[in-house]
């Protein structure tokens, strides 16, 4: 593994432990409270981005771009962000129907790189797929400062407004994704006619 593949390693590692510590309160509520978590929580949600950045500066820097990493880097970035958006899921801050979408999505750009790798081909991210990921990443932060809110005991109106910017910002990203996966089946198409 080079020097970019172990800071994107960090996501995956960090992911279960947000998920873990996003449950965990409900799972004991006469013992924890859930206002401990929520430092925690957006310390592993930022340092899960900055991973996402560094590794491609640190890969691009040291001259260690590799198919591996190519695909190694969307398939971190989807777990995390699924995790992400599983906890909202439950908790209720994101609907379950858009949601699914955003699975579908993954799991179909999965079976189009495995398309392409069938024929030779790595399918690095794309401009339109950078795009989702940081219309995720804005839809996670709102939902986590919903989540926040609730968790501080601020759930009133303050959740109210944080729960409707992340719902609002999770129907966007969605929509952004299935262009982005229009956007990778063309270019799936398009290589397939000319091999």
């Amino acid at each position: 593994m080079t020097a970019a593949d172990k800071i994107t390693s960090v996501r995956l590692i960090m992911a279960p432990v947000f998920f873990v510590i996003y449950l965990f309160p409900g799972c004991f509520p006469s013992v924890f409270t859930p206002a401990w978590t929520v430092p925690v929580l957006w310390i592993i949600f930022v340092l899960s981005e900055i991973t996402d950045m560094l590794d491609g500066m640190v890969a691009r820097k040291r001259k260690e771009v590799s198919d591996f990493g190519k695909l190694y880097d969307p398939f971190a970035d989807t777990l995390t962000q699924i995790t992400y958006f599983l906890c909202f899921v439950i908790d209720g801050i994101l609907p379950s129907i858009l949601f699914l979408v955003v699975l579908y999505r993954e799991f179909s750009i999965l079976f189009v790189r495995n398309l392409m790798l069938k024929k030779g081909l790595t399918q690095g991210a794309r401009m339109s797929g950078k795009v989702k990921t940081v219309s995720y990443i804005l839809a996670g932060g709102l939902a986590l400062l919903a989540s926040s809110a609730a968790r501080l005991g601020l759930s009133g109106e303050l959740f109210r407004w944080f729960a409707l910017a992340a719902k609002a910002a999770f129907a966007l990203s969605v929509a952004v994704a299935v262009m982005s996966f229009i956007d990778y089946l063309l270019v799936y198409v398009k290589t397939s006619k000319n091999r």
